[in-house]
């Protein structure tokens, strides 16, 4: 393999890591706070869909963006509802809503456009277009450090930059933060945090939306920036491997990033070499290919990550004790 070819691997990689980074970050706020949310790819779905639909009507991937981040986030509005104030099971929340998502998305779709549950093609300004870097043209004929900055540093959307600094800021936010502090302590011991004068409630509701606005940046990149519209279910099961790739991280913010990153690398491979042949074996089917990045996950979570422990209070739905 030369090395043009390592670095058009590592280039998608990129790309396709960062759905998955942003609803993995978005799942580590949720769930710090102590509510589980299978919901990702719902909330994923619905912002693709809303995102592509307002921008194929406003020509805006701004106003797209919009869209989708207060669709996602009325979604998880939705699951705190349920799971919060009511008290309800957060995983039936949570798939309830990538029901929802899967089947409003087509139905409005199909209603609005007439394209079989998609909306139309995108271009121009309705689309997040590449950001070349600086000099990037210039550089490019310096051996191994040019290819590096023009090919895989520079050229990518607005939301892949966004995805790979939103790493740092939720260390920062929840490890040196007092609000940080309080979401964590939330999700392990919420009594504690009752005692202390904090409400409950109101920490796991700002978690919840936090959730929801990362999957909306998600759901948004998917539609306008790494595609040029909306087909239906275009998730294909990317918010599931966003939270596979949170229990291999740890609930940590920088372990995250490099399973996130292994993931895109595996679809990356998986797109890159179907129909190859393997010495002893034969032509390898493009199902097998395709079906790779998810057998491997079921293998890394089987296999390699040790024992992962959740908050304390995940999943558990909190009622004060009245005196």
């Amino acid at each position: 393999m030369d090395f043009a070819t390592v670095l058009q691997l590592l280039d998608s990689t990129l790309r396709l890591s960062t759905p998955l980074l942003l609803a993995c970050l978005a799942g580590l706020f949720s769930e710090r706070a102590g509510i589980f949310d299978i919901g990702l790819e719902g909330k994923m779905l619905a912002s693709a869909f809303f995102s592509a639909a307002v921008a194929a009507a406003t020509g805006s991937a701004l106003l797209g963006l919009a869209a989708g981040m207060f669709a996602s986030m009325a979604l998880a509005a939705l699951h705190g509802l349920a799971s919060i104030t009511f008290r309800g099971n957060q995983l039936i929340s949570g798939v309830a809503i990538n029901f929802l998502a899967s089947g409003l998305t087509a139905l409005i779709g199909q209603n609005w456009f007439k394209l079989g549950g998609r909306t139309p093609a995108l271009s121009g300004d309705a689309r997040f277009l590449p950001i070349d870097f600086y000099f990037s043209e210039t550089l490019s004929s310096i051996p191994f450090i040019g290819p590096i900055y023009s090919e895989l540093l520079s050229g990518h959307t607005l939301m892949v930059y966004v995805a790979l600094a939103a790493v740092p800021a939720t260390w920062w936010i929840l490890f040196r933060t007092r609000f940080g502090l309080q979401l964590r302590a939330v999700g392990e011991n919420p009594e504690a945090v009752d005692t202390a004068g904090l409400s409950v409630t109101a920490l796991r509701y700002q978690a919840t939306l936090i959730c929801g606005l990362l999957c909306g940046l998600a759901g948004a990149y998917l539609a306008t920036g790494m595609a040029a519209g909306f087909i239906r279910d275009m998730t294909a099961g990317k918010g599931f491997i966003a939270l596979a790739a949170l229990i291999f991280a740890k609930w940590r913010p920088g372990y995250a990033l490099l399973a996130c990153l292994l993931f895109g690398l595996l679809e990356a491979v998986a797109i890159r070499f179907q129909n190859i042949d393997v010495v002893g074996v034969g032509t390898v089917p493009v199902q097998f290919m395709q079906a790779l990045p998810y057998i491997l996950t079921v293998v890394i979570l089987a296999g390699f990550i040790g024992k992962a422990i959740p908050p304390r209070a995940g999943g558990e739905p909190y009622a004060k004790e009245r005196a």
